[in-house]
């Protein structure tokens, strides 16, 4: 098992240095705090420099960091094996995920979940073509990057695949000559 990592701040006016060191190194570190402070710039203090040090935090494992990036909600859909990258982004539209507005970095890190790795231009480039062939909307949020959602009729024709059944089962008498319903 590895050795849990400190990490030690020390400020000096707005300067700042931080030591991380694993715990068995602590009194090292330590000892170089006077060191790392004559090494700060010289400048106005306001504050004076803490005697005791302030242990910050131990720094999380590589699991827990990476287990924190991952978007908590998934959209539910099944890859196959000869799906292009567009086919996948619309299914992750199609689900309930994608009626939300999405950065790319969203997108990346769904397709990231599922074990596909893309570069981040191949997956622009997806998003815009589909965003020009009408399968996306892709437009800019209050932060000005832009953000995509499922278009109107890729969220009709998801939902008519969901309830083709349903609509199979309706009378044949509400609908008019034109096949509307009434």
């Amino acid at each position: 098992m590895s050795e849990n990592i400190v990490k030690i701040r020390v400020r000096l006016g707005v300067n700042e240095a931080e030591i991380e060191a694993p715990i068995s190194a602590v009194k090292e570190a330590i000892n170089l705090i006077p060191e790392l402070v004559q090494h700060l710039p010289k400048g106005i203090t306001t504050q004076p420099l803490q005697t005791k040090p302030e242990i910050i935090t131990e720094i999380p494992s590589k699991e827990e960091i990476l287990t924190e990036a991952k978007p908590k909600i998934l959209p539910e859909i099944k890859v196959e094996k000869d799906d292009s990258l567009p086919d996948v982004i619309t299914k992750f539209f199609k689900d309930e995920w994608g009626r939300s507005p999405r950065k790319l970095s969203d997108v990346r890190d769904v397709l990231e979940s599922y074990g596909l790795i893309y570069p981040k231009q191949s997956v622009a480039v997806a998003l815009l073509r589909l965003a020009k062939e009408g399968k996306l909307r892709r437009f800019k949020d209050e932060g000005g990057e832009f953000v995509y959602t499922s278009s109107t009729s890729l969220a009709i024709s998801s939902l008519s695949s969901n309830s083709e059944n349903v609509n199979s089962d309706k009378d044949d008498s509400m609908m008019d000559k034109g096949g509307v319903l009434e």
